[in-house]
This record gives structure tokens, C-alpha cells and sequence, in this order.
């Protein structure tokens, strides 16, 4: 049967003969890639818009309606030199990209509006006021309210119905204050340029404004990207189904086009992508995804098999089903629903410093105001000087402490090859001082390697080869890697479940099951000396031949492991795999303290007896029935060829093969938070000695707003610091 491919649940119709789709693009880098994605796009029959986005790396086509198939589109691409994929995107990341161009935009209004009220500002300042001509002063600040005022109610947006809403449920949050001071500026302002008084703070109140909307932009827009590049991730993971469309045809369609009770065909060496029932067909899966197991497990009819399990030798059809409560895949989200409400009432190190702030600042400014009055002075002077206090304590330095911070070390850990899922992931994994690792795609990659290539002689190693590439089994495909065979051998025919034979020169040749080639006796012998290997035997007359096909471990993992005791970080194994493959690797890393054949239940009650213990540990890991683990760890981390369930749950996700992502994460958090308490502390600092003067009367709101700008540039230099590690 030939499958076609269906991606008709991601196409969607504009209306007027279009269709559109967007797919996410692996591997554009660059103005030229848009331009050679675009040119080469276009070029196709009926395609009227094909337009890349650079940021989150994603193609948006439009073609008429007709005959283009949307496969054809993921075809060209691939002849480009891009893989592709249909993506969907998340109600979450279409509303976060939504309100940060909200967010720029006002960014945009406020930014602008302050430049063009600074230069009105700029005669006023640069002469004596007083020897002004009472025209020329109020045309300047008439001109200035005329800018302020409508650019002040559109770009206060984000801060005023924050506040409003803080107030209706009799609550106070950061931005009341801050709306607050903003709107007694601009009123006391314009009071002031009617009565044509000499001053007015028209650019006090849009600067501050300015100020506060990059430090919300840049936290918008870190959690903004790093969704969009964890859904690019997942959508070309590509993960689609072979769905059966009659009994003689079938279809290459996306699982969340799969329903309950669809049939699918699962061919050897396929990751299963649903959960579901055998109802036809004999062969072995590897579950090491979900259960951490290696050993393969048989399924025939009536075998039960979930989304991630390797189909190791024959096909089978599999009916898809429900996950029921009794299901494992159920118990690991019922076991993944706690430990996520469990970790959702941790509060970020910024929301807790600004827990006491609004009050503080309210009855601070009430009280400067009151005083003064009691003291004599007028309501005029009095409100002035408690304006000033709003403004001179205005949360900028500590708006921009936490998120400039993230934002530079969220950077430098991209580049470091770590994605952060978790917008405060950076200050729980700066607290980790114990990591537990999985094994099984964790510490180890998930790619087959021969471990005995040296023992094979080389003619026969290149035939065993030759042999492998006629077979769909993933530890044959090892034997053909290391082989490095180009060519299989004509007439070789695959015996499902027991191995491949072919004849060449009138001798049969074999390569399979140890049973398959007669050479049990020698895989016994095998199994002794190395008992965590897969076994493929080879055979040519009295010629018998063992090859040892297993996981390796990562190449810097032991490296790694070392650095991270000389930092204090203590370190265990928990796998759900057989005790001989876990001491074996343990042993080789020098990790001390491991256990084998560990349930996902079994690993969250070790976590949570080291936390007992007042440990903050740290779980690295990558199968299903990591999951749950991650997500009651106080902070994660999963490889990028992790369960899609696992990459969900991580905090941070890590690219390519050395295990070195994961150090350099720690070094990376650990000098962030480093940045971040001084951040804090500079604008702790800056409040202890700018408050007093502004209380004193000494401060102007105009000199309050300008103290308050450099207070944020100067926690914004200091958090270009968090861009490298070794130094403080």
C-alpha cells in the first residue's frame, strides 16, 4: 500500500479561492534564507503569498484554491535545504503575541511622545523661567500637554487597567502607585499651566511611563519567544499517524487529526504515536520512552501499546483508544497534575520584593503630604513634594531588576544550546544544589552504537552491513552505521521479528536473533560479560559473529558529572531500567548513589525526600515517566529528543549530544541571580537615599523622573553582566 499524506487539518480557507498555512522552518538564520524560502515558494503553481517570519522562524503561504497539495509545499522546502512541518499555533502564544505588540506599541507612543515633550522642555530648562514672557511658558507647556496627555492615556494602558483591576476586588498591585503618580503628574501639570505657574511635569510623567514599558516589554516578549521556539520544536518533531482510510488504503495524517477508535499502522523501527490496542500483526516494542525499561517486550493481539514505544521488527494495526483512568499514560498525567499545582504557588524572587512596595509607597507619599501641610505649608507645595515621592519611588529599577536580567541570560543560555520553558526558571535552577538523572536518553543518547566494532573482522563487518540496510529494525540500522554501508545486498529478505538472510556466492548469510543464526551459545557467553547490550548475531557458514548494540553514554558525561561535585552539587541516577545496564553506567560516570527499575511514583517520593531533607533538587530527564518527576523537581531540565509530554513539563530544554548544556545552564543561573540581587539591592539603595531628599522637598518631579531614569539605565548596564560566566 502507498500512504499519502494528509494535512488537511492544518490548512485553513481564507474565503475568496485562498487556502493558507504556516509552518514552522528549522534552519533560517539569516536575510538570505528568507529570500531563498520565499523565491523558491513562490515560484510554485498557484502560490500567491510566501512570507518567513525571521523571529520565531515560521512560513505563513497562501495559494489558491485548486490543486496544489500542502505536501508539495513541505517537499519544496525540504528541496531548499529547510525541514518543515504544519504547525498550529496555541491559544497561549497567539494571546501573548498579541499583547506584546500591545505592549511595543505603546512602548512606541511613549518613547515618542517623551522626545518631542523633552525638546518642548528643553527652552524652559536651558533659560531663567522666571525671566520667561508668561506666553512663551505656557505655549511650551500647553504644546507639551497637548503631546503628553493623549500619548500618557494610550500608553498608560497596560499600568492603569492593571491597577483598576487591582482595585475593584479592594487589592493593591505595583501599578497602582504607578498609575497613581502618573495621573496627580499630569493633573498637577495641567493645574499648573492654567494657573500659568512656572513649572509643569508633563515630561515627568511620560519618561516614567517610557521606562516602565521596556521593562514590561522585555518580560512580555522572553516568554513570548520562548513559547514560540518550544512550539516550533514540537511541530517538527513532526508527529503524525498512518491512519487507515479503508481496509487497502491509507493515510499519513497528524495525531491531532487521530480519533478514538481509528485504526493505525505502526511499521517496524516507527515510534508509536497514539495509545491504543494491537489487533493485528506480531512484534517487540522498546518502551524505554515511558517506562525507562530496555529490554523489548513482545505484543501481539490484544497488546496494549502508548504514544512513544519503538516497534522494533513487524508491523502492527493498532486501534486507537481513549487513555482510560487505569492506563499508564493516565497515572503519569494524574501524577504530572499534582506535582504542577504543587510547584504553581512558587512566587518569583521580583514578586516577592514587590509585595510590600504599593502600600509602603501609598502611606510613604500620604504621609509626606500631611506633614508638610501640618508643618505649614500649603496643599499646593504639599501635593507637589508627595508627587515627587510617587515618582522618585516608582518601581522602574525594580521593574527592570528581574526581566533585563533574564532577558541577557536567557540569551547567553540559548546560545549555550538551553531553551528556558519557564519564566522563572532561571532563579529556581540557581538554587539547585542536587540533580537527579535519568538514564535511558538522558545520561545516555538515544542513537545505537556498536560496542564491539573492534572485534569483528573488517570484510565481515562491511557485509553484515550491507545485510542491515534491508531491514527496519533500529539496531540493525547501528550495525549498518557503523558499517557505513552504502549499498544493501540484492535478494535479501527480512523474516519479521527473527532477522535478515540473503545468499551471496551461493552461501546463505544471516543476521538477526542469535536463534535466528545459531549462535545462542555465544550470546549466553555475551550476555555474562556485557548483561546491559542488545545482542545481533551474524552468520556465513561455520562463521558466527556477535555484535553488542547498546545506548552510549553521552561524551562529556562523565566530564560533566565531575564538574558539577566540584561545585557542590550532589548527583544520583533514578531509571526505570534493568540494575545491571544502571550500575554499569553509574559506575562509568561515578555516580554513587543510583536504583534501577524506579516507578514514576517511586521518583517523585525520592524527590520529595530530598526536599524533606532541604535539598533543592533538580531533575534531568527525558521519557513520559519522567514527566511527573520533572514537574515536582524544584526546577527541570529535558533533552531536546525527549517525550513530547517531558519537553512540556521541563523548565529548560537542551540541544545536541554533550551533556555540557546542563552545566552551563547552572553557571549561567547561578551568575543571573547573582545579578539580580544586586539589581535589587541597587534600587533598594537608590530608594534609601533618593526618598529622604524627595520627602525633604529637595527634589522637584521633574529631578524625580530623571533620578528614576538613571536608576534604570544603571540596573539595565549592570544586568549586561549576567552575558558571561567566571567573572562577578
Amino acid at each position: 500500500m502507498q500512504a499519502t499524506r494528509d494535512f488537511s487539518h492544518y490548512v485553513k480557507d481564507l474565503g475568496s479561492g485562498l487556502k493558507h498555512i504556516d509552518l514552522a522552518v528549522e534552519g533560517v538564520s539569516c536575510a538570505g534564507c528568507m529570500a531563498k524560502i520565499e523565491r523558491g515558494l513562490s515560484a510554485l503553481p498557484d502560490v500567491t503569498l510566501a512570507r518567513v517570519n525571521l523571529t520565531n522562524r515560521r512560513v505563513a503561504l497562501e495559494w489558491k484554491q485548486g490543486t496544489l497539495d500542502p505536501a508539495r509545499l513541505i517537499d519544496r522546502l525540504a528541496e531548499l535545504g529547510y525541514k518543515a512541518y504544519p504547525f498550529e499555533t496555541e491559544r497561549a502564544e497567539v494571546k501573548e503575541a498579541e499583547q506584546s505588540r500591545f505592549l511595543l506599541r505603546c512602548l512606541a507612543v511613549a518613547a515618542f511622545a517623551t522626545m518631542n515633550v523633552m525638546m518642548l522642555s528643553v527652552p524652559v530648562w536651558s533659560g531663567n523661567v522666571s525671566d520667561m514672557l508668561p506666553v512663551q511658558r505656557d505655549f511650551f507647556h500647553w504644546m507639551s500637554a497637548l503631546i503628553a496627555l493623549p500619548a500618557a492615556a494610550y500608553a498608560g494602558q497596560p499600568f492603569f487597567r492593571s491597577a483598576w483591576s487591582a482595585l475593584r476586588v479592594r487589592g493593591v498591585n505595583m501599578d497602582v502607585p504607578i498609575s497613581i503618580g502618573v495621573i496627580l503628574a499630569l493633573g498637577m501639570s495641567l493645574v499648573e499651566t492654567a494657573n500659568h505657574a512656572e513649572h509643569a511635569f508633563f515630561d515627568a510623567a511620560i519618561m516614567l511611563l517610557t521606562f516602565l514599558l521596556v521593562g514590561r516589554f522585555l518580560d512580555q516578549n522572553m516568554r513570548r519567544r520562548t513559547r514560540a521556539v518550544a512550539g516550533n520544536l514540537a511541530a517538527l518533531k513532526a508527529e503524525t499517524a498512518t491512519k487507515f482510510v479503508s481496509a487497502e488504503e491509507i493515510s499519513v495524517v497528524p495525531v491531532a487529526a487521530i480519533q478514538p477508535g481509528d485504526v493505525v499502522l505502526l511499521t517496524p523501527g516507527e515510534r508509536c504515536a497514539v495509545d491504543g490496542t494491537v489487533i493485528d500483526g506480531r512484534s517487540e516494542i522498546d518502551q524505554s520512552l515511558i517506562t525507562g525499561e530496555t529490554v523489548h517486550v513482545p505484543a501481539e493481539q490484544g497488546t496494549q501499546v502508548y504514544a512513544g514505544s519503538l516497534n522494533m521488527s513487524g508491523s502492527l494495526r493498532v486501534r486507537v483508544s481513549a487513555a482510560a483512568e487505569g492506563t499508564l499514560l493516565a497515572e503519569i498525567t494524574r501524577l504530572l497534575d499534582n506535582a504542577l499545582k504543587a510547584r504553581s504557588r512558587y512566587m518569583r524572587l521580583a514578586d516577592r520584593a514587590s509585595r510590600l512596595y504599593a502600600p509602603v509607597v501609598h502611606v510613604t507619599a500620604l504621609v509626606t503630604v500631611l506633614g508638610w501641610v501640618l508643618l505649614g505649608a500649603s496643599w499646593h507645595d504639599a501635593i507637589v513634594t508627595g508627587v515627587a515621592v510617587l515618582i522618585i519611588t516608582c518601581p522602574c529599577a525594580l521593574g527592570l531588576a528581574i526581566p533585563t536580567v533574564q532577558t541577557v541570560a536567557s540569551g547567553a543560555m540559548f546560545r549555550a544550546g538551553v531553551l528556558l520553558n519557564a519564566g522563572d526558571a532561571i532563579e529556581r535552577l540557581a538554587e539547585a544544589d542536587h540533580i537527579v538523572f535519568d538514564k535511558t536518553g538522558t545520561l545516555t543518547l538515544p542513537e545505537l552504537e556498536v560496542t564491539n566494532a573492534a572485534e569483528i573482522p573488517a570484510d565481515l563487518f562491511s557485509l553484515a552491513g550491507r545485510l542491515a540496510l534491508s531491514s527496519h529494525h533500529p539496531v540493525a540500522s547501528a550495525v549498518a552505521q557503523a558499517a557505513q554501508a552504502k549499498s544493501p545486498l540484492v535478494g535479501a529478505v527480512e523474516e519479521p521479528g527473527q532477522g535478515v538472510r540473503a545468499e551471496l556466492d551461493g552461501v546463505e548469510i544471516r543476521l538477526g536473533r542469535p536463534s535466528f543464526c545459531g549462535a545462542e551459545a555465544l550470546a549466553a557467553a555475551r550476555a555474562d560479560v556485557d548483561p546491559a547490550a542488545s545482542i545481533v548475531a551474524f552468520s556465513r557458514r561455520d562463521e558466527k559473529y556477535l555484535f553488542a548494540v547498546r545506548q552510549r553514554l553521552r561524551p562529556d558525561a562523565e566530564a560533566i558529572i565531575a564538574a558539577l561535585k566540584l561545585r557542590g552539587i550532589g548527583t544520583e541516577m533514578l531509571s526505570g531500567d534493568r540494575e545491571p545496564a544502571v550500575r554499569a553506567a553509574a559506575a562509568a560516570l561515578g555516580i554513587a548513589k543510583w536504583r534501577a527499575g524506579v516507578t514514576p511514583a517511586q521518583k517523585i517520593a525520592r524527590i520529595e525526600e530530598l526536599k524533606r531533607q532541604g535539598r533543592k533538587v533538580m531533575m534531568v530527564g527525558d521519557g513520559m515517566n519522567d514527566a511527573p518527576s520533572l514537574a515536582a523537581a524544584h526546577v527541570s531540565m529535558s533533552p531536546i529528543s525527549a517525550a513530547h509530554l517531558s519537553q512540556s513539563t521541563a523548565d529548560l530544554v537542551f540541544l545536541g549530544k554533550p551533556l555540557a548544556p546542563v552545566l552551563a545552564a547552572i553557571d549561567f543561573a547561578r551568575k543571573a541571580l547573582h545579578v539580580m540581587r544586586q539589581n535589587l539591592l541597587l534600587a533598594i539603595a537608590y530608594n534609601a537615599l533618593a526618598v529622604p531628599l524627595a520627602i525633604a522637598g529637595l527634589v522637584t518631579p521633574l529631578i524625580a523622573a530623571a533620578a528614576m531614569s538613571g536608576s534604570s539605565i544603571l540596573v539595565m548596564l549592570n544586568a549586561l553582566r549576567a552575558r558571561s560566566v567566571g567573572r562577578s
